[in-house]
């Protein structure tokens, strides 16, 4: 049962508590942290970003469930929450990295996209008639030959990481990140520390079926989903 006070304040995204909350948003970071877990780590060559898929039926086909999108040759993303709302911002995020082609003829830079989409989620929790979106972004890409690594959440807030977990995981990935994370390191042990990372999270349960990633290197600055033999010669490196 809700408590007195907070009875009203949660029925319209536009009204504050009188603590300053606005649960509406806080429920979204709710259904965030109740979706798979999925990890980005910045490396000494580039970004990774890798996600447990969390099949839940012997009869899904595993290849329907994406959770890692390309949005344009340069740049990636991981997604946490509803998927829905997560392909609704990927199309959003490719429309703008096409705009800024046709524009200005060059690839967008990974911050801008960023904030252009934390900009549009802020919007829905600003206006009524709307809900905010209830997924969270890890948004991979090389700027200037440089890897970046940002994440977002449904209030529109951006932070640029190192490397970082969200979903249902993200409390023992980030302890696990805390103690062993090197930014000097190669991406290929950047991807069995991830995996290490998402063992710790899923408590072991994820194999080469569950598993997606995605990689984008500073020498070649494409961003491309690994290819299921890639993934399998890693998990099964693996070591719990």
């Amino acid at each position: 049962m809700q408590p007195q006070y907070q009875m009203g304040y949660d029925r319209a995204i536009t009204v504050f508590s009188p603590d300053g909350r606005l649960y509406q948003v806080e429920y979204a970071r709710e259904a965030v942290k109740r979706g798979t877990t999925a990890v980005g780590i910045k490396c000494s060559d580039g970004v990774v970003l890798i996600v447990d898929k969390r099949v839940t039926s012997r009869l899904l086909e595993q290849a329907s469930i994406e959770k890692i999108f390309k949005i344009d040759e340069h740049i990636g993303v991981a997604s946490s929450g509803l998927v829905g709302d997560a392909r609704s911002l990927v199309d959003r995020a490719r429309i703008e990295a096409q705009i800024n082609r046709v524009s200005y003829d060059e690839m967008i830079d990974v911050e801008i996209l960023a904030k252009k989409l934390c900009d549009h989620m802020q919007t829905y929790t600003q206006f009524g008639g709307a809900r905010p979106y209830g997924t969270a972004l890890l948004i991979a890409g090389i700027s200037g030959g440089e890897p970046r690594l940002f994440e977002t959440d449904p209030s529109g807030t951006l932070l640029e990481y190192k490397a970082t977990g969200i979903g249902t995981g993200r409390p023992a990935v980030m302890k696990i990140f805390e103690e062993e994370y090197a930014p000097d390191a190669p991406c290929s042990e950047a991807i069995m520390l991830g995996l290490k990372a998402l063992g710790a999270a899923t408590e072991g349960k994820f194999d080469v079926g569950t598993v997606e990633m995605g990689i984008i290197l500073t020498e070649d600055t494409q961003f491309r989903k690994m290819e299921r033999n890639e993934v399998q010669s890693f998990v099964e490196r693996y070591q719990p």
